[in-house]
């Protein structure tokens, strides 16, 4: 009697479908993992993101509570500046930053543009430089460092104040205001401060007579004396010309006469100029000596 023929069994193909195996090629490769573990989460989160803000409501809703924080934020009393404290300024230039700054206490310290304001301040004529900071308590601290005038200068304009380095620091009512300061005129007088003051330290034994510098055609000075009298400098080495004539004043006490100018344009010729009285006692002089010889 023949058997039953044995039952035979189909094993399972050990190897992985097609999709399978693509899926985990994928799966070993980085940027496809990174993109998984970044991209997807990123890609989701930003179109819920459009979603939610495509809607106006929830847009108004977002900027009004940031609005509400930032305000909130700004507001407490710690960030507040009740007042503001300048030093180094004179009453003049204390109510002029106050007026440009055009503040209105108490304000927040985070609408302070302290940059801006700084620019503003040193923008007037009479400050050379500021420096602004927010102290303790809400005060906002101004430092300044105004110029300091060293001479006046007349122009058409009238008198101003200038600076060492020739920097307008302000106008001036009357010449009575600052009675120390040298007084400067001429076109071009302003960018030659620095010389002009030079001038004026070698012309001290001159000082009781001295009534100012005069810039003669932007290129030279002349010394203004009392009594009409002027010294007249070259264009070059002012300073030792001007010297010069004030060691020959000492000597022979030379603009003690009747001098209307000491003329140093030529270095080598210095000239003299008499006045017309001056000169009527010269030919006086010079006939008497023709007439001696005559005789």
């Amino acid at each position: 009697m023949r058997g039953t023929p044995e039952p035979q069994f189909i094993r399972p193909d050990p190897a992985p479908s097609r999709l399978t195996y693509r899926i985990e090629r994928l799966m070993l490769t980085p940027l496809f993992r990174l993109g998984l573990r970044v991209g997807l989460p990123a890609l989701i989160a930003i179109g819920a993101a459009g979603w939610y803000f495509s809607y106006e409501s929830h847009r108004t809703q977002i900027v009004e509570t940031y609005v509400s924080l930032r305000n909130e934020i700004q507001n407490r009393p710690e960030f507040r500046v009740n007042l503001m404290a300048i030093d180094g300024a004179s009453i003049t230039v204390a109510e002029d930053i106050r007026e440009v700054l055009t503040l209105d206490f108490p304000i927040s310290s985070f609408d302070l543009d302290l940059d801006t304001m700084r620019e503003q301040i040193t923008g007037l004529d009479a400050v050379q430089s500021a420096s602004l900071r927010i102290r303790s308590g809400g005060v906002l601290q101004v430092d300044v460092v105004e110029r300091v005038p060293v001479v006046l200068w007349r122009s058409g304009a009238g008198l101003e104040l200038l600076d060492k380095t020739g920097v307008h620091v302000g106008p001036v009512e009357s010449r009575a205001e600052y009675p120390g300061l040298p007084v400067i005129a001429g076109v071009g007088a302003d960018a030659h401060v620095s010389e002009a003051v030079a001038l004026v330290r070698a012309a001290s034994p001159l000082a009781a007579r001295l009534r100012g510098l005069e810039r003669m055609g932007a290129r030279r000075w002349d010394v203004v004396l009392d009594r009409g009298q002027r010294i007249l400098l070259p264009e070059d080495n002012a300073v030792q010309a001007l010297e010069r004539a004030i060691a020959m004043d000492q000597a022979v006490d030379m603009l003690g006469r009747d001098i209307a100018a000491v003329d140093l344009r030529l270095p080598r010729r210095p000239t003299l100029r008499l006045t017309r009285t001056g000169q009527e006692e010269y030919w006086r002089i010079k006939a008497m000596e023709t007439g001696e010889k005559q005789q």
